[in-house]
């Protein structure tokens, strides 16, 4: 790994998150190849993946990597499969463990209508039309 490389944890998660973190790591190389910016990427499991293979939504060793990452990337957690599991078993507890151990405070999601798309909205195509946001969504609601 090169001075400049960041090392970035992937957790691809569960249902789309595999196929949205295979988008990503193409982003990633484009990166590389064109900007002269390294990464190192290594994989992990979080969520239901994580609880068939280990027994638990996020072991002690993907949270200890998370933790020396320069970023974490998350795809996605949970889906039907695991709907009947025990509380402490469920794959939104790896999530929450993230935020927790990581003390995170916000996480972003960007909203973005293509053109094409307008129409389908529930809203009225002249609002959401050109839509481009970036939502900052607070975690820290009810802490002192």
């Amino acid at each position: 790994m090169s001075s400049n490389s960041k090392k970035i944890l992937i957790l691809a998660g569960d249902g789309i998150g595999p196929e949205v973190m295979g988008e990503v790591k193409r982003t990633l190389g484009w990166f590389e190849k064109r900007r002269c910016t390294g990464f190192e990427t290594e994989d992990g499991l979080v969520g239901g993946c994580a609880f068939d293979k280990h027994g638990t939504p996020l072991t002690d060793a993907t949270m200890q990597k998370a933790i020396d990452a320069d970023a974490v990337l998350l795809g996605a957690v949970g889906g039907p499969k695991w709907d009947n599991l025990p509380f402490k078993d469920k794959p939104e507890r790896g999530l929450l463990r993230l935020r927790k151990d990581m003390e995170l405070f916000a996480n972003l999601r960007p909203a973005l209508v293509f053109d094409a798309l307008a129409e389908a909205s529930s809203l009225k195509t002249e609002l959401v039309k050109g839509l481009d946001i970036m939502i900052v969504r607070e975690l820290t609601g009810g802490r002192s």
